[in-house]
């Protein structure tokens, strides 16, 4: 394949996804597939949440894909970062939704190397969101992605928090959110424990309580599985950049939560 020409007005410039879209056949863009998922073995994400705190913004999501009422995955990851100072992750439909975080990934890398510099939180959160849409006519048969995505805000200096539906619109969040199954209970344990300018390390173990709670309440979210040694992914998002936390402290976290009576509820 050589390299692709474009006239003058048709060129897609920054937008990497377009670029993608383009060397179809006329007509092809957006089609969906005639087949339903509700005959096929597809694998699902569930719950990720987000908060702010305050350096930032902590991310996690725990790591069990089901698929129908059996557990498809153990390990699955679901926060990714989007690039330097953001972070996305997903709920739905796991192949979709994994590709389309490589998608988001490359249009953010892509901008940078074409404009000279990176899209602020906001272009980025509407990128994700028209990525959103585009994949609506799968999500109508199934298929659906909704993505959770925040970021550091070089320009406000905080963290910001981005929530979407499965029609691609994107509402931001004062203080946290969560999406998935056990989305619900999640986004109650963060509402009832968050306090503005939570130091870094009540933050984690804030969203590691939440995601417990979760798996508590919700079949398809996996708890911490100190068997296989199987954690959640918890990252966070600052002024430094994307940090994965490490699985020996989430670990510790879950421990600590474990032990304590009652699992860490308030008797």
């Amino acid at each position: 394949m050589g390299l692709l020409l474009f006239p003058p007005g048709d060129d897609p410039g920054p937008d990497f996804a377009a670029l993608v879209r383009r060397p179809r056949e006329p007509g092809t863009e957006g089609t969906p597939s005639s087949v339903s998922s509700g005959s096929l073995p597809v694998r699902h994400g569930t719950t990720v949440a987000a908060m702010r705190y305050a350096e930032g913004v902590v991310m996690a999501g725990d790591r069990r894909a089901t698929e129908g009422n059996l557990i498809a995955h153990r390990g699955m990851e679901k926060v990714f970062p989007a690039d330097r100072h953001s972070a996305v992750a997903i709920a739905g439909a796991a192949g979709p939704a994994i590709e389309m975080v490589k998608l988001f990934q490359t249009q953010l890398e892509h901008y940078e190397k074409v404009e000279g510099v990176a899209l602020s939180l906001e272009g980025k959160a509407n990128q994700l969101g028209q990525m959103v849409r585009d994949h609506l006519p799968m999500a109508m048969q199934g298929l659906a992605v909704v993505p959770l995505f925040a970021g550091y805000d070089l320009r406000r200096q905080t963290g910001r928090i981005f929530t979407y539906d499965v029609t691609g619109g994107h509402y931001e969040e004062a203080d946290h959110g969560a999406t998935g199954s056990g989305g619900r209970d999640a986004r109650t344990t963060i509402k009832l424990g968050w306090r503005p300018e939570l130091p870094r390390d009540e933050a984690i173990e804030l969203v590691v309580r939440a995601l417990y709670e979760a798996a508590d309440e919700d079949s398809a979210t996996g708890g911490p599985d100190l068997v296989r040694g199987i954690f959640p992914v918890v990252a966070t998002v600052t002024s430094e950049g994307y940090e994965r936390v490490g699985d020996t402290e989430v670990a510790e976290r879950f421990a600590s939560l474990v032990e304590r009576p009652s699992g860490g509820r308030p008797s």
